[in-house]
């Protein structure tokens, strides 16, 4: 930090940051929303809603109001699964690994929920589960039910 409070383009963004963004982007994606029409919903580019989601920039309150609007949650889901090792009382002292290495954020787990979700046959849906299940089994995972 230097001496007026602010972070510097070196320092790594705040962890709290880090998992608000990527709750935005988690929900945006899971709606299928894209960056840009996020950022018109908003007022912002898309380069912004970039920013955004990766932490570099922070969101202001009246902002992550907007943003818990446009994407249809209220504003603690930003919160949501934010452990007590956030970081929050050392500055930026904490890893992000904990939420990036999250299977939950990745793109190709949010893009088969949705797949999933856009079936409409329960028992197209209820095979689909079971090939999953079987597959995951195949390839040595521990079984879930």
């Amino acid at each position: 930090m230097n001496n007026t409070g602010r972070r510097q383009k070196a320092d790594k963004p705040n962890p709290v940051d880090v998992h608000v963004g990527s709750r935005v982007r988690l929900r945006r994606t899971l709606l299928g929303m894209s960056q840009e029409k996020l950022g018109d919903a908003i007022g912002l580019t898309f380069q912004q809603v970039q920013k955004y989601e990766r932490g570099a920039n922070r969101i202001g309150a009246s902002r992550l109001y907007d943003l818990a609007r446009v994407l249809d949650v209220p504003v603690s889901y930003f919160f949501e699964e934010l452990g007590d090792n956030s970081g929050s009382g050392s500055q930026g002292n904490q890893a992000t690994e904990p939420f990036q290495s999250n299977p939950m954020m990745k793109r190709e787990t949010l893009e088969l929920v949705r797949a999933y979700l856009r079936i409409s046959d329960p028992q197209i849906k209820r095979r689909l589960f079971e090939l999953a299940k079987a597959l995951a089994a195949f390839s040595g995972a521990p079984a879930v039910d």
